[in-house]
Order: structure tokens, then C-alpha cells, then sequence
């Protein structure tokens, strides 16, 4: 699976910016059918001004992206696919093929890390809707010198 991401910067209703990350190349997986299920981890932080989090908060919401990159690489049962930060809450999203094993899996991968007040919701979504809307609205192409 090609390792790209894409950064943009989008605005939510409120006016305040949302910094959208999301991964590129999953096509793959999308047309495998087997990542059914969308699962959306929540993090509500006390923002700063400008809707972003505090360095703290942003150090550990970075240590907890880059274990469960790394744990997910190990034991593929879910793809991270977003990160969207701004507005007090980042959220990461997931394709799971099995909300228990992904369960077991992303606790694995917090394991070592401080507690954090997360939300976790999961739907299904076996057409890849919020995933291609988000990459409908905020794609940025790769550049041919990258």
C-alpha cells in the first residue's frame, strides 16, 4: 500500500480551520470490500484560540497517531485513513474488517501511553463514504517532484 498523505487546510461551519490529513493509495483496499466498518476515535481538547490543541495535548495525540500507524502496519485488521484536527477535537479514522479485533489491536497500540479521554464510534461503511467524500473535497495531487 502506498505510505501518502495529503494535508488541507478546511474550514468548518463555524468559520474556524480544520487541518484534514488523510491517506492516499487505498483504492486497493476499497475495491478488496473487506474493510467494512468506519471507526471514528474522538479526542475534545480545550483549544487554544485559534481552535488548535495546547503543545502538550499535540505531543501525545502525535506519539498515539505514530503507535497506532505502526501497530496497524503490524497487524493489518484496520487502515488509518484520516486525522482531523482544529475546532477542540482531532479524530482519527479507521477501516476495520472486525470491530472486536480491531478493539483488541487498538489498545495494544495505547498501551504505553498516558490515558486519553477518547470516544470511539463505529458504523458500517463498506462503500468508503467518508473517505471519499473527504478526499472528493480536500485532495491535494502528488507533486511530480516529490
Amino acid at each position: 500500500m502506498k505510505e501518502r498523505w495529503w494535508t488541507y487546510p478546511a474550514v468548518a461551519d463555524n468559520g474556524k480551520t480544520i487541518i484534514v490529513t488523510a491517506r492516499d493509495g487505498m483504492q486497493p483496499l476499497i475495491d478488496k470490500g473487506k474493510h467494512r466498518y468506519r471507526i471514528d476515535v474522538d479526542w475534545d481538547y480545550t483549544p487554544l484560540p485559534d481552535g488548535m490543541p495546547s503543545d502538550e495535548d499535540a505531543k501525545l495525540m502525535g506519539e498515539a497517531t505514530d503507535a497506532m500507524i505502526e501497530t496497524f502496519a503490524k497487524d493489518p485488521v484496520a487502515v488509518m485513513t484520516g486525522i482531523y484536527t482544529g475546532d477542540g477535537r482531532r479524530t482519527w479514522v479507521f477501516y476495520a474488517k472486525s470491530l472486536g479485533v480491531f478493539g483488541n489491536v487498538f489498545n495494544r497500540a495505547l498501551a504505553d501511553l498516558p490515558q486519553m479521554p477518547l470516544l470511539i464510534e463505529a458504523s458500517e461503511d463498506p462503500g468508503w463514504e467518508e473517505y471519499l467524500h473527504t478526499k472528493s473535497e480536500t485532495y491535494i495531487p502528488e507533486d511530480d517532484t516529490e
